[in-house]
């Protein structure tokens, strides 16, 4: 598996997309710090472009390579090698890079700015992390709709309409319900939801490790309630655990299963 990872990320930080990925975040972090002249603030703004754009970078990056490398791992599958081996190297391998090109672009600027020398360090680590789970999840359920796809057009057009899902329409969902069912006493259903959906976990912890919950309106309280605990933060991180796990698990499975 080690080879197949080394392979799969060699690969991906050659080409002239990651070095996009990694030029265009090492490009916010400069200009996000040049006009705010303020980490905290900095921070607040790459919260809400990272929570949207990492899951859409990894669901167009992980669907993408694995039709471009359709008949590689064909070749592969010939050899005396378990497939489990080979794509959970290929998924480690993509995600892996992807989640490099977000740490080493956001983190040199910052280092430069001063970080370590702020009160901010922790808050910009939250946010990487965030960042690195967000894109570990998202690659994973790509390769999961890739392989149950065989329709390139197919695949490509169900991975962004889950990313669209996760990151607009659930929302819209979620607000709709709470004000149908308004009468009805929704904090459970407020915490529920947010755990079902990566992206406004991500969004939740990062908002209330900003002190900045206020945002959240209504649910604010509730939140910082729940979150704000010990017991919250092991649940929130033990959750997008189960995200990350949960699509990988049905990767390997499918992959046992599926005929090349």
């Amino acid at each position: 598996m080690i080879k197949i990872l080394k392979y799969s990320f060699s690969d991906l930080t050659r080409s002239r997309w990651s070095f996009i990925y990694l030029g265009f975040y090492l490009l916010l972090g400069v200009v996000l710090l040049f006009l705010n002249n303020d980490l905290s603030k900095g921070i607040i703004t790459l919260m809400n472009v990272i929570v949207v754009l990492t899951p859409m970078i990894g669901t167009i990056f992980g669907v993408m390579y694995f039709y471009n490398s359709r008949e590689f791992t064909e070749l592969l599958l010939a050899q005396p090698v378990k497939r489990s081996v080979i794509f959970l190297g290929q998924y480690l391998g993509i995600s892996i890079s992807l989640s490099l090109s977000l740490i080493i672009g956001l983190g040199v600027p910052f280092l430069a700015y001063g970080l370590f020398r702020s009160g901010e360090i922790a808050n910009f680590i939250l946010l990487l992390i965030s960042g690195t789970f967000l894109t570990f999840i998202f690659v994973a359920l790509a390769i999961c709709i890739a392989l149950f796809n065989s329709n390139k057009i197919k695949g490509f057009g169900y991975a962004i309409l889950m990313w669209l899902f996760f990151a607009v329409i659930y929302d819209g969902l979620v607000l709709l319900s709470m004000m149908v069912f308004a009468d009805y006493p929704l904090d459970n259903f407020a915490l529920i939801a947010s755990f079902l959906n990566p992206i406004d976990l991500s969004r939740i912890m990062i908002l209330l490790k900003l002190d900045i919950s206020a945002l959240l309106g209504y649910t604010g309280a509730l939140f910082q309630r729940f979150f704000g605990t010990h017991l919250g933060l092991i649940a929130s991180w033990c959750m997008l655990l189960i995200w990350i796990i949960a699509p990988t698990v049905l990767l390997i499975q499918k992959a046992q299963r599926k005929n090349f």
